[in-house]
C-alpha cells in the first residue's frame, strides 16, 4: 500500500535514518563522523546483535549508535525496526569488505596511509580547537539573549498551522479507480452530512491506521508539511468543515479542519534554546578563529613567492 500519510516525507523515514548510519560508523569519513556525532566505541565486544561469517555487530555499538542520535531522531528509529535493520545489514557488509581489505594489506599502501595520516590531523586539530576555545558557561545573558531576539524578529514568524482530519483510501491498484472514488465521495458525502461524526467514520473507514485510532486526526502542522494536492483544499476549508473527496498520488483523502492557528511571532521563551546554541556556536567559532589568528602573530611569517609560483605553474 502507498503511503497513507498527509505528512511528506514520512515514508522516506528508512532512507534518511540509513543515512544517518553511515554518517556514524567509522571508515567512510573520520572528520565528518567526528563532527556529525559524539565518538563511538565500534569494538566487536557485547552481545551480538546480528552476524555475517567473522563479522558482527554487538549490542554496545548498536546501543552507542542510538545515543549518538538526537532524541526525536533516536525515537523515530526505534519505531522503525526495518531502517534500523537495514543500518545493521550495511554495517556488516561494511565490516566484510574492510576484512578483506586488511587481509590484501590496504592500510599499508602509502596513499591509504596518507589519507589516514590526514584525517587524524584533522581530527586532532578539531578536538583541540573545541578544548581551547570554550565558551563560558553563563554565556549568552539573558540581555544578550534580548539583543539578539530583537534583533532577528522578522525571522521568527512561525507559519499558520492546521490541524487535519482525514478519511484515507488507498489505491493499490489502479483498476479500482472508479471504485474507490465513489467510496470516497460518499464517505465525504455523509461527513458533510454530520461533521460530528467525522471521527467514527475515520476510526472505521480510514486506511491510515495511525490516525485512523485518533479518530483521524493527523495533528497540528503547517501547510507546507501536507501532500501538495491537498493544501490548497485545506487552505480554502474553515474549522468544523469537511471536503469533497481528493485524490492524491497514495489515494483519496476526505478532509476535516478541525482547528486553525494563524501565522505568529514566535517568543523569546520558545526560541531560547536554539537562539542559545546558536550565539554559543557562533561565540566558540569566533573565540577559535581569535586562537588561530594569535597563532600566526607569534613568529614572522614568511611566504616564498618563487617556491609557491613553481608549485601553481605545475601542471596537475
Amino acid at each position: 500500500m502507498k503511503k497513507p500519510s498527509l505528512v511528506i516525507g514520512a515514508g522516506a523515514l528508512a532512507l534518511l535514518v540509513v543515512g544517518v548510519g553511515l554518517a556514524l560508523r567509522p571508515g567512510v569519513d573520520p572528520v565528518a563522523a567526528q563532527q556529525a556525532a559524539p565518538a563511538i566505541d565500534l569494538e566487536p565486544s557485547g552481545p551480538a546483535v546480528a552476524r555475517l561469517g567473522n563479522q558482527q555487530v554487538a549490542l554496545p555499538e548498536l546501543t552507542a549508535l542510538l545515543a549518538a542520535l538526537p532524541e526525536e531522531s533516536r525515537q523515530q528509529l526505534r519505531g522503525n525496526r526495518p531502517a534500523l535493520e537495514t543500518w545493521i545489514r550495511s554495517r556488516l557488509a561494511q565490516k566484510a569488505v574492510l576484512e578483506q581489505a586488511d587481509a590484501q594489506g590496504w592500510r599499508q599502501r602509502p596513499e591509504v596511509e596518507q589519507q589516514m595520516r590526514a584525517a587524524t590531523e584533522q581530527i586532532v586539530f578539531r578536538d583541540y580547537m573545541l578544548s581551547v576555545s570554550q565558551v563560558p558557561p553563563g554565556y549568552p545573558s539573558e540581555a544578550e539573549l534580548q539583543q539578539a531576539y530583537d534583533s532577528g524578529k522578522a525571522g521568527w514568524m512561525t507559519p499558520a498551522l492546521y490541524r487535519v482530519s482525514q478519511i484515507f483510501l488507498a489505491l493499490d491498484d489502479p483498476q479500482s479507480l472508479d471504485s474507490v472514488r465513489r467510496q470516497a465521495q460518499e464517505l465525504s458525502r455523509r461527513a458533510q452530512a454530520a461533521p460530528a461524526e467525522f471521527g467514527a467514520l475515520a476510526a472505521q473507514y480510514s486506511q491510515d491506521r495511525e490516525s485512523a485510532r485518533r479518530g483521524g486526526d493527523s495533528g497540528l502542522q503547517p501547510l507546507q508539511q501536507l501532500v501538495p494536492e491537498v493544501r490548497g483544499v485545506v487552505a480554502r476549508l474553515k474549522p468544523g468543515s469537511v471536503s469533497d473527496a481528493v485524490q492524491s498520488a497514495a489515494g483519496f483523502h476526505v478532509l476535516k479542519l478541525v482547528e486553525q492557528q494563524p501565522a505568529r511571532l514566535a517568543s523569546l521563551d520558545e526560541l531560547r534554546e536554539r537562539l542559545t546554541q546558536a550565539l554559543r556556536a557562533q561565540r566558540q567559532e569566533q573565540i577559535a578563529k581569535a586562537y588561530l589568528e594569535g597563532m600566526l602573530n607569534t613568529a614572522t611569517l614568511s611566504i616564498d613567492g618563487a617556491q609557491l609560483n613553481k608549485v601553481l605553474e605545475e601542471p596537475l
